[in-house]
C-alpha cells in the first residue's frame, strides 16, 4: 500500500475496504511523532508493563521486541510495539534526562538539555555549555543546610543566585557559600519571604562535584525555604 514520503503514513485505495485501519494507523502514528518526546533511551529490552502511547529509543544492540531497532523509535500502541524509523532533522526530547536530541540521518545527536545553551561545538563533539541548575532548599534547620545539587566536576561557576520561598525562622539572617568558604556567593542575606541576591564572583573552577551551602545567623535555622540557582560553564571533552 503507498505511504507519504516522511512520516511513511498509509494512504487510501480508492474503493478500499476497511478504510478506518489505515486512518487509524496514521493518527497513532502522527500522535506520537508531533512534539515528539520518548521515556528513555537506554533501554535495551521493552519494559515489562508499558502504557498506551510510551515511547523510546530502544538502545544499542536491543533484544525482544526490540531486536533490530537499534536508535529508532518504538511506539506502543493498541497493545503492541511499532517501530518509526527517524529521518534527518526530527527533533526527540528524552524525559529521563531532560535532554533535547537532533538526528543527523544516522544517528541521534545530543543539542541542549533544560536549562543549558550549547554556546559552540566542533566537529568532533568538544563543547561549551552555558547552563543554569536549580534546587529548592525547603525545611531549613539546624546550623546550615547543602544544597541537594552539586556545582559539577570542572564547571567554571559565575555566580549563585537565591531567593527566599518562605520566610525563614530561627535565624536573623543567612549565608551562601560553601563548605569552608561560607559566604562566598553573598552573605547577611534576607529571611523575608521575596529577598533574593545574585552571588556574583570571578569565574571560578571546580575541580570536584561541590555542593553550596546555606548558612544560619544569629541562631539556628527552624524553618523556611530558599531556592538556589547555580549558573555556570562546562566544558565537555571531543567525544570521537
Amino acid at each position: 500500500m503507498p505511504e507519504t514520503l516522511k512520516l511513511k503514513l498509509q494512504t487510501i485505495a480508492p474503493d478500499q475496504a476497511q478504510k478506518h485501519i489505515p486512518v487509524n494507523e496514521a493518527l497513532h502514528r502522527l500522535d506520537a511523532l508531533v512534539q515528539l518526546a520518548v521515556l528513555d533511551r537506554d533501554l535495551a529490552v521493552p519494559p515489562a508493563a508499558p502504557a498506551e502511547g510510551d515511547r523510546y529509543i530502544p538502545a544499542a544492540s536491543a533484544s525482544g521486541a526490540w531486536l533490530g531497532w537499534d536508535l529508532n523509535i518504538a511506539l506502543f500502541a493498541d497493545g503492541a510495539w511499532t517501530k518509526i524509523v527517524p529521518r534527518q532533522g526530527w527533533l526527540c526530547f528524552v524525559a529521563d534526562e531532560g535532554l533535547l536530541l537532533v538526528h543527523s540521518g544516522t544517528a541521534w545527536r545530543e543539542t541542549a538539555a533544560v536549562g543549558t545553551t550549547i554556546v559552540s561545538e566542533s566537529p568532533n563533539g568538544a563543547r561549551n555549555v552555558l547552563a543554569v541548575a536549580e534546587t529548592l532548599v525547603s525545611g531549613l534547620a539546624g546550623a546550615f543546610a547543602d544544597t541537594a545539587i552539586s556545582i559539577p566536576n570542572r564547571a567554571i561557576v559565575f555566580c549563585v543566585s537565591t531567593r527566599t520561598v518562605t520566610a525563614i525562622t530561627g535565624a536573623a539572617s543567612y549565608d551562601c557559600g560553601l563548605a569552608g568558604e561560607r559566604s562566598k556567593f553573598g552573605g547577611s542575606l534576607g529571611i523575608a519571604a521575596g529577598s533574593n541576591n545574585a552571588g556574583v564572583i570571578g569565574p571560578t573552577a571546580f575541580y570536584a562535584d561541590t555542593p553550596v551551602r546555606l548558612s544560619a545567623n544569629g541562631g539556628n535555622f527552624t524553618g523556611g525555604a530558599v531556592r538556589v540557582a547555580i549558573h555556570y560553564i562546562l566544558p565537555r571533552v571531543p567525544q570521537t
